[in-house]
Parts: C-alpha cells; structure tokens; sequence
C-alpha cells in the first residue's frame, strides 16, 4: 500500500516547529498518532512518516479509512522533533470542547508544566475523568510536550480554558466545589470522602497550589501526609483527589 505523498506542495511549506500562537499542533509518537486519528480524525491534517517506521502498513490503513493523508517526510519530522527516535508526527487543528454540565470536573488553576499538564490528563481519563477546565494563565495544553506526556489522552476527553475561577463558576454554578490545599479544613480519606451529585475537583499549580482565598469557596480538602515532606507532586495529589472521589462516588 502507498502512502498519499505531498513533496513540494504550499502546506507542506507552511508547517513549522510548534508555536503557541499557531493554529496547529503535533503528536510526536507513534502511540499519541495513534490516539489522534482514532479519536480525532476530524481534527487531523496529516501524518506524517518517517521511511524508517516498521509499522507502516498498519497506520497507512487507518488513516485510509479516516480518508487522513499520509507523507513520508523524515526531514520534516526531524525538524519538528527534538528527539532522533521519533518516526511519526500528527498534525491536526487546535480545538477546543464544551465541558458536560452533567459529569464531574477536574479544574486547574495555573498549571505551569507542560509535563505534568500532560500527566494529570492522562490521569484524569484514567480515572474515567472527561471534562478538564484549565483557569489562565496556564501550561500550553496543545505544546507538543504535554501532547505527547499525556499520551494521547489529550484527545479522550473535553477541555475548555477559562479567564478566571469565577468565570468558570458561573458557567457551571451546579457543581459542588471541592478545593485540595496543604490548610484544607477537611481530611481526605476513603471512608470519609464527601459524596456529591456533580462534583469539581480544583488544584493549584506545582509552585504556590491554591491562594488562600479559595478557602472561602466550596469545601476544602486536605491530603494527610508526613511531615517529612513539604507537599506532595500535583501530578500525585491529583491523582490521589480522582481516584478518592471517582471510586467514593462511583454509585451515585
């Protein structure tokens, strides 16, 4: 099977290392591709390929049935990733989705590493979480990095950016707030975890977690730890906060 080949074209020319202000993005990955053209094949450009991929055939099929053009390109591959072992790239169209009024929500107030944004998605779907709220200024949730950390989870569930915190509330005043802060008036626990009808779970970034005034909103939670450390990674309390909830309030 041959691959549609697109040498010399005007699009080709147009595609270029990642900007946050572009209105594209990529998959590094065969993995994240994968996840992109079974999810999204809406949203998808192109693939792209490196002749050096030995699973070829089995993505050429797949982006056949999703009629998504496929390109051998190891030079632009190359020049889109930073890393020598990448054989394929998706380019698709940045998007963004309407949260459900009818699911819970897991918020992040300011994240600030791609990485862990990436992560915490990819947790998220894990734990059956589908609505992710981002309030701004925040990691760039479409920078190839957080793309490719969250594996393709990006593309599972609905994400939606926000002003401010406040914004988000009134788009969505039916859900029962919970905030995770190291001065939470509440122990998390299993036997104890609150059970809500519709629920947000809100977390700070890596560096300040949640400014104080967030104790005056909804309920706040506090995550037991030693006092060995100072706090727990956010990608870890996030996880904690989901799976606590998720399972507690699985049969509501």
């Amino acid at each position: 099977m041959k691959a549609e080949h697109y040498s010399g074209n005007s699009e080709q020319q147009q595609i270029k290392p990642y900007k946050k202000d572009a209105e594209y993005s990529y998959t590094l990955g065969a993995f994240p591709t994968y996840e992109l053209v079974n999810a999204m094949p809406q949203k998808v450009k192109k693939v792209l390929l490196s002749t050096g991929f030995t699973d070829q055939d089995k993505l050429i099929a797949l982006c056949k049935e999703r009629k998504i053009p496929v390109e051998f390109n190891d030079k632009l591959i190359s020049k889109l990733s930073d890393k020598e072992n990448c054989f394929v790239a998706g380019v698709f169209d940045k998007y963004e989705n309407e949260l459900s009024d009818i699911r819970p929500h897991l918020v992040l107030v300011n994240p600030s590493n791609m990485g862990n944004l990436g992560t915490i998605l990819r947790t998220a779907v894990g734990f059956g979480i589908q609505d992710v709220a981002i309030i701004l200024p925040g990691a760039d949730i479409f920078h190839p990095k957080t793309v490719r950390s969250s594996m393709g989870a990006l593309f599972r569930l609905n994400h939606c950016t926000f002003e401010s915190f406040s914004e988000y509330q009134k788009r969505y005043p039916k859900h029962e707030i919970f905030t995770f802060m190291l001065n939470g008036e509440n122990t998390l626990t299993l036997e104890q975890c609150p059970k809500a009808e519709l629920y947000s779970l809100v977390f700070g970034n890596e560096a300040t977690g949640l400014d104080d005034k967030f104790l005056q909103i909804g309920t706040s939670i506090f995550i037991p730890q030693t006092p060995e450390v100072d706090s727990l990674n956010l990608t870890i309390a996030v996880g904690i906060g989901m799976y606590v909830f998720t399972n507690r309030n699985k049969n509501i």
